[in-house]
């Protein structure tokens, strides 16, 4: 989930570049619908996170979903969810972030700013992010691990449909809370600039 490139790590350190392993990766969200919650994820999605392990405020991160491929289990459901009431698929396919900043707020945590693109709307965003470590696979690939939680308010990004209840209230909430946990494979190193 923008015209604005990640940033270029500045010191003589290797930037290591990771990729998304999809098959252990997951992005789901969750909103209220009338007295409970309905839960879905998107099945497509990629990153381009560069790390340097010395000096983590120079790392950066590019995150994509295509927003087509939301998946809440009702077919009827998802292709609502791909009409213009919504995400309006067609005319925006991709969710984007893109890092500007990240700053250490705790052991292994970071707040990750940058610029969400949602619905063609942009807007800056700060991400708790706990980093889950490095690790080698049997295979030989080195892994590392991320994971965030965030409310959004689908408002702010122009998704205001909504219908009314005879008791006065709406079907659905505004706030969404969106989930990732990402398990990436290492895909090369890159001189930092």
């Amino acid at each position: 989930m923008a015209a604005v490139a990640p940033l270029t790590p500045r010191s003589t350190e290797t930037a290591k570049t990771y990729a998304v392993d999809k098959t252990h990766s997951d992005v789901s969200f969750q909103i209220r619908h009338l007295v409970t919650k309905v839960r879905g994820r998107f099945a497509d999605f990629d990153a381009e996170i560069r790390v340097v392990p010395a000096n983590p405020q120079e790392s950066s991160v590019r995150f994509t979903i295509r927003a087509a491929s939301i998946d809440t289990d009702l077919p009827d459901r998802d292709q609502h969810l791909r009409s213009a009431d919504f995400f309006d698929a067609e005319k925006y396919p991709e969710i984007t972030f893109v890092s500007s900043r990240i700053q250490p707020i705790g052991e292994d945590r970071y707040g990750v700013t940058g610029l969400l693109t949602l619905h063609g709307v942009t807007r800056e965003l700060t991400l708790p992010v706990t980093f889950l470590g490095f690790a080698v696979d049997p295979w030989g690939n080195d892994k590392a691990g991320f994971e965030t939680e965030v409310v959004l308010n689908r408002k702010d990004f122009g998704m205001i449909w909504n219908a009314a209840l005879d008791n006065g209230g709406v079907v659905l909430g505004d706030k969404v809370t969106v989930s990732i946990a990402l398990e990436v494979v290492r895909a090369r190193d890159t001189a930092a600039a």
